[in-house]
């Protein structure tokens, strides 16, 4: 049976206060810590020999580790940086793939009572420069390879960065200077450690998240959002004491953290870890051979698998599956139909942000989907439609099927609890009792909240306000169209007019007769307004590694415009 059964009774009887006396708190009433929620409660019950993360290496050969085994390692971890002499809320970075080391760095960071700052794998010299000077980095975990390739000239432009701890071959290191062996130390670390005293407000994470231009933002996140993290894998992603998951997100951003780390550890469930890059049958052999019970993966994954067709997931068994769900980019109505068909299931979305730490908005398992909703507000959230009006006062719109901004009530545990070094842009973020968001959408009758996009990306054309997601969605439908990213082009006579990029799959080639057949396709659901007037073809639509297409991207490339902040850029 789903955790959650009836939503509006859920919704009535649930309290943040409830939420938290599902968790221990440390020992002896000394404050409350992610990894201890994480790891160490388990480790001291009757889940101690059970399975927590079972990683993948690139050839497919697993490392295992149990909550007792995880207690252990994190225990040096913790031991380790404090032996460093590592100062309660000084920044821990890392820098590495999913391998065992970044996620019991994380792990061990918290229990030093340090800050653990992730970075993306795929990030080139400079964003690595500007997160470490920008969050005071003074220890970096990588690798060797990592390290060569783009820390090693940084250095001396990071005059705060005192230890830099690589993994790679003992042999390799002690040839590079003002390094330290990560492997050497964690064995002659002790496996006892008493985590620090850490409140619910003290600083836990830092997470950097790229603005429009300029320099990143990084938002701060505390040891309360465990609290979040928990209640939110219970009700959105249903886990249950025997579920083997799988989150498919890079530790580098928000999602691997919040729920390829945190979330499955705290409900002492299994999970599994990839190494590797995506391959669509290496995927669909892992969710067979390691029975993948739930699988949380982004929008970016699904249309990939989308190109690869229905034809290879039927060469594996996928009935351990019971629950799909999507996060990053809103998922098109088209793909959540495309999972019905090929998994016998549908690809749930959740909707959230990297500054609210955790789900917000979801399509539960209890109840039906709305192919290209968000779904309905976790319990415990109050979401809603605001507008800002001339005079900056804040207008909460009541009519349903009305566009606006959405907003959220602060007060969730996961709530981030300003941007580093950033105070008035954090201070902006908030107006009338409400987060404000950044992103449009409409709630329709029934609650359900609709995306129609970023408030810089909507389009406006002869009067018409017009979402791009709409138009991608629409032009996802046709047969031949991979992906789709959509702008407004600037025009003289309307404004603007909507611009489509469209990737084809594999077995299509672009020609005009198909350029026709798409402007005519979109035309017909969407209407001549709202459809687009132009289409390009290229070979990938832009994208973060998150799943979120570069529509800022698309548009200053299309008008010759500086790119801004391309640090989380999707490698193609």
């Amino acid at each position: 049976m789903p955790n959650l059964r009836n939503y509006e009774t859920e919704r009535d009887r649930f309290s943040w206060e409830t939420a938290r006396r599902a968790l221990d708190g440390l020992p002896g009433g000394r404050g409350l810590n992610i990894a201890y929620e994480a790891v160490d409660r388990h480790a001291a019950g009757a889940r101690r020999d059970h399975l927590a993360l079972r990683f993948l290496t690139k050839r497919g050969e697993p490392r295992d580790y149990t909550y007792s085994g995880l207690r252990a390692a994190t225990n040096r971890m913790a031991n380790v940086l404090s032996g460093l002499g590592l100062a309660k809320g000084e920044r821990v970075f890392a820098l590495a793939g999913r391998i065992p080391e970044l996620y019991i760095s994380a792990l061990g960071t918290l229990k030093n009572g340090n800050v653990f700052c992730p970075l993306f794998s795929a990030f080139g010299p400079e964003p690595i420069r500007q997160r470490l000077g920008i969050g005071d980095g003074r220890v970096l975990i990588t690798t060797v390879a990592f390290y060569k390739r783009k820390v090693a000239d940084l250095r001396s432009s990071l005059p705060g960065l005192r230890h830099v701890l690589l993994v790679g071959d003992s042999r390799e290191i002690r040839e590079i200077p003002q390094v330290l062996d990560f492997h050497e130390l964690m064995a002659q670390a002790s496996e006892n450690f008493e985590i620090a005293e850490t409140s619910p407000d003290d600083l836990a994470l830092l997470h950097f998240t790229s603005g429009t231009t300029g320099m990143p933002k990084g938002a701060m996140h505390v040891h309360e959002a465990v609290v979040a993290h928990h209640m939110t894998g219970y009700f959105a992603l249903d886990f249950h004491p025997d579920d083997i998951f799988w989150c498919t997100a890079d530790p580098g951003w928000v999602t691997g953290t919040s729920y390829g780390i945190i979330a499955p550890l705290t409900h002492g469930i299994t999970s599994i870890i990839d190494e590797a890059e995506f391959d669509a049958e290496r995927w669909y052999s892992i969710v067979q051979n390691q029975r993948v019970t739930i699988w949380y993966t982004a929008p970016t994954a699904v249309r990939m698998m989308m190109r690869v067709g229905t034809e290879v997931p039927k060469k594996y068994d996928l009935g351990s599956l019971r629950f799909i769900a999507s996060v990053g980019e809103p998922l098109n109505p088209e793909a959540v139909v495309w999972g019905q068909r090929t998994f016998g299931l549908p690809i749930h979305d959740n909707w959230w942000q990297t500054e609210t730490g955790g789900i917000m908005i979801a399509n539960y398992p209890a109840l039906a989907i709305r192919p290209g909703s968000m779904g309905l507000p976790l319990p415990g959230i109050e979401a809603g439609i605001v507008r800002r009006q001339p005079d900056g006062a804040i207008e909460t719109v009541l009519e349903p099927g009305v566009e606006g901004e959405l907003a959220l009530r602060p007060g969730w545990p996961s709530m981030f609890r300003g941007y580093l070094n950033e105070e008035q842009r954090y201070r902006k973020c908030f107006a009338g009792g409400w987060y404000l968001t950044g992103d449009l959408a409409r709630r329709d009758a029934d609650g359900y909240f609709w995306f129609v996009g970023r408030a810089d990306d909507v389009i406006k054309s002869s009067g018409h306000l017009i979402g791009p997601f709409e138009v991608e969605s629409a032009l996802m439908e046709h047969p031949a169209v991979a992906e789709a990213g959509v702008i407004g082009k600037p025009d003289p006579t309307a404004g603007e007019i909507v611009k489509a990029f469209v990737s084809l799959k594999g077995s299509r080639a672009p020609c005009e007769e198909l350029r026709d057949e798409l402007l005519g396709f979109a035309r017909k659901r969407l209407g001549a307004v709202v459809a687009p007037k132009e289409i390009e073809f290229i070979a990938n639509v832009p994208k973060t590694r998150s799943g979120k297409i570069m529509r800022r991207l698309l548009k200053a490339r299309e008008l010759g415009l500086p790119e801004g902040d391309t640090s989380t850029l999707e490698l193609s």
